[in-house]
């Protein structure tokens, strides 16, 4: 009778794996194609506006047409990444298919005129209302589209990073802090892997990143696979990418929530916010930190690809591009949070190596995954994010960056839509249970 119970499951569970191969496979399609669509204008843009710095002028009046294309033909759209997650939360009155366009055109045109975003929140979005439209047409149940939407999230990320594994886990895991359910596991994998081959099929190139460091063991204590003395530098650092992440976030809440308090006008707060990024750039002395930051029109400068190397970026450019990055999409500009995070966090690897006497590669490497790790509350992502990108051989330090910059992080990710299943401390408890 076990037996016979035994075969049952695991029919059940193949037809499960069948049923959502399927589901997910427009899903899978049409995000991986639209998000090769955006990441190939989003190139276009980046190197015409290497071309004609002129366009940082005009900023401002690009954020006043953001914001009113938004306002007359956006509907709740600008809610963005959040309207995604409160309809997984709570299932309500779907999202639009029209996320998808607007937030593509906006995200290319906040680039175009020199606003410094990312491109994250864009493929999540165009995943988030790809999946939702489709599950609207097949008139999926409550649940299933739940999945759905989840597996847009994962469709989305994998595309948009080349990084797969690291998408479905994303999906999972950025809806509660402290909380991952598995239900949605396999529909998330299979639409990440899919979309990151769609993506590529079209032709789209993903930055190579290399971590050039070998550990060598010269451990007093032979049954420590790991040298502790850097393992405490790694540590050190994961404390500093967690507090930057907290600053991150709380920095990108505050000006979002003042610029609204005395700029009445809601055209007001784009023109200003587009006004200070021109007053910043000028201020720094330089572009570098304009747009995503992944390279320099020269190649030389601050950025991610030159924070690997000794001697190349600005010991403070992490602090320029978060500033820069706030401003910018706190103040009605469009765009995603994760490349300028990795841009802080790399930049920030960079200096911290400097001070601390420890490799380069590496701690930019894990500036790069532990500063995303902090903001958006997941540390597991982030651990087989590096893995994807840097390769397997340093995974101890992967994991220790990014478990120590979540726990450092507090509460207040960039996401304000992603809630506290598990607190991180006891503490938390006792604060709510004192109010």
């Amino acid at each position: 009778m076990k037996k016979i119970i035994q075969s049952i499951e695991q029919v059940a569970i193949l037809k499960y794996s069948l049923k959502w191969s399927l589901l997910v496979l427009p899903v899978a399609l049409f995000a991986g194609s639209v998000v090769a669509l955006f990441l190939f204008l989003l190139d276009l843009a980046t190197k015409f506006r290497w071309q004609h710095e002129w366009l940082l002028y005009f900023l401002p009046f690009a954020g006043i047409a953001i914001v009113w294309a938004y306002h007359s033909k956006g509907k709740n759209t600008s809610a963005g990444n959040n309207l995604v997650m409160d309809e997984i939360h709570k299932p309500g009155g779907g999202i639009p298919v029209r996320m998808a366009p607007f937030i593509l055109i906006t995200t290319v045109i906040t680039h175009l005129f020199g606003g410094s975003a990312g491109r994250e929140g864009t493929a999540v979005q165009i995943g988030g209302s790809l999946a939702s439209f489709v599950a609207k047409k097949l008139k999926l149940s409550a649940e299933d589209t739940r999945i759905l939407l989840m597996t847009g999230i994962a469709a989305g990320f994998g595309a948009v990073f080349g990084t797969p594994v690291a998408g479905a886990i994303f999906a999972l895991e950025v809806l509660a802090i402290g909380r991952i359910k598995y239900d949605a596991l396999l529909p998330c994998f299979f639409a990440a892997v899919m979309a990151d081959i769609v993506c590529r099929a079209c032709g789209i190139q993903h930055t190579h990143y290399h971590i050039d460091f070998h550990e060598q063991l010269n451990s007093v204590v032979p049954y420590l696979n790991f040298d502790y003395l850097l393992l405490v530098k790694v540590v050190l650092a994961g404390f500093c990418f967690g507090i930057i992440s907290y600053l991150f976030s709380q920095l990108s809440h505050q000006i979002k929530k003042q610029s609204q308090l005395y700029l009445k006008n809601k055209y007001l707060i784009p023109f200003v916010g587009g006004c200070i990024v021109i007053a910043l750039t000028f201020l720094a002395g330089t572009n570098d930190y304009l747009g995503l930051g992944v390279t320099t029109f020269s190649g030389s400068g601050t950025s991610i690809v030159n924070a690997f190397k000794a001697g190349e970026i600005d010991s403070f450019g992490w602090a320029w591009k978060l500033i820069f990055t706030t401003v910018t999409l706190s103040m009605g500009f469009k765009g995603g949070e994760v490349t300028p995070l990795f841009f802080i966090g790399a930049a920030l690897g960079n200096t911290l190596a400097v001070c601390l006497g420890a490799p380069i590669h590496l701690m930019a490497g894990l500036g790069f995954i532990a500063v995303f790790a902090g903001a958006t509350n997941t540390p597991l992502a982030c651990t087989i994010m590096g893995v994807e990108l840097f390769g397997g051989d340093n995974i101890l330090y992967y994991a220790v960056a990014c478990f120590v910059a979540y726990y450092f992080s507090g509460h207040s990710g960039i996401y304000h839509s992603q809630r506290i299943a598990i607190p991180k401390a006891d503490i938390v408890h006792k604060l709510e249970d004192d109010k």
